[in-house]
């Protein structure tokens, strides 16, 4: 039987300002996006119905979830390309920690598409499968091409900026689920929402990790606050980042619970998560570099 494989890589918000809220409540961002070089395993294979099996250490968390994002990206995948397959049978390892700002359900999700398209030869516009990501989520639109990219809109623009100079990162999560829902509605008060007179996007391939920690630097996350609200513990890991030697900034991705710290050289941040993971082995503490 006929399978395909797809990396499904976490996704890092190095920026991410929140600009408005729509009618519909929807939040409007503009966000600049990287990927890690770790993240979760997608497998597809043609079926006679739709099922999906989880494995991984994060699998049990999965397990009372009727509704995986992933299975859904196979159904609409067959539904929008009809007659493509009978059905679909999804492998997922589950490599990233549940609700943790790092797109992971969305990055399953874009992983399927790609692996369905490689499946049935089948020349998936970006049009077409961007209709597909945005009825699965606003962040499904930016994993369908992992790369360094600048979302706006409610995260469905998607533009591709240059690639990044060689930079490393350390992830950390204190093993807490942080609901995307529940931060953004933490958001929602009075004066909460900052409109900036000029956009925030990257305009030029950066010289180095210094010049992209630099521009990161002048940019914030507007859900951190919030964040911090909601779990004390994000200041802990913030902390602990940059407390490391060689750790050019520290900040938290998406709605969090998740930090990642920026470094220049994969050595200071390999020996600065085996310090961490030493210090706080409850934590989740990974070493990457982005791209």
């Amino acid at each position: 039987m006929k399978t395909v494989h797809q990396f499904a890589p976490a996704k890092i918000n190095l920026t991410l300002h929140v600009t408005g809220r729509r009618e519909d409540g929807f939040h409007l961002i503009e966000s600049f996006v990287a990927f890690a070089d770790i993240g979760d395993e997608i497998t597809v294979a043609r079926h006679d119905g739709f099922d999906i099996s989880v494995s991984g250490p994060f699998a049990p968390l999965l397990q009372n979830e009727k509704n995986n994002i992933a299975l859904e990206a196979a159904i609409s995948f067959v539904n929008g390309f009809r007659d493509c397959l009978p059905g679909v049978h999804v492998d997922l390892v589950k490599n990233l920690p549940i609700a943790a700002g790092m797109g992971g359900g969305s990055s399953d999700a874009a992983a399927v598409i790609r692996a369905l398209a490689y499946l049935v030869d089948i020349n998936v516009s970006r049009t077409a499968a961007g209709q597909l990501a945005v009825g699965l989520g606003a962040d499904v639109s930016v994993c369908l091409d992992p790369q360094a990219s600048f979302m706006s809109g409610i995260g469905n623009i998607v533009t591709t900026l240059p690639a990044l100079p060689e930079i490393y990162a350390i992830l950390v999560n204190p093993n807490i689920k942080m609901l995307t829902g529940a931060v953004f509605a933490a958001l929602a008060v009075p004066g909460a929402i900052r409109r900036d007179e000029e956009g925030l996007k990257p305009e030029h391939a950066f010289v180095d990790a210094h010049d992209l920690a630099g521009f990161v630097g002048s940019c914030r996350n507007d859900l951190e606050a919030p964040a911090l609200r909601m779990c004390p513990e994000i200041s802990d890991v913030r902390e602990a980042l940059l407390a490391r030697d060689g750790c050019l900034l520290a900040r938290m991705t998406g709605s969090g619970a998740t930090c990642f710290g920026l470094f220049a050289e994969k050595a200071q941040a390999q020996r600065g998560a085996d310090y961490i993971s030493a210090k706080a082995p409850r934590w989740w503490v990974k070493p990457c570099r982005l791209s």
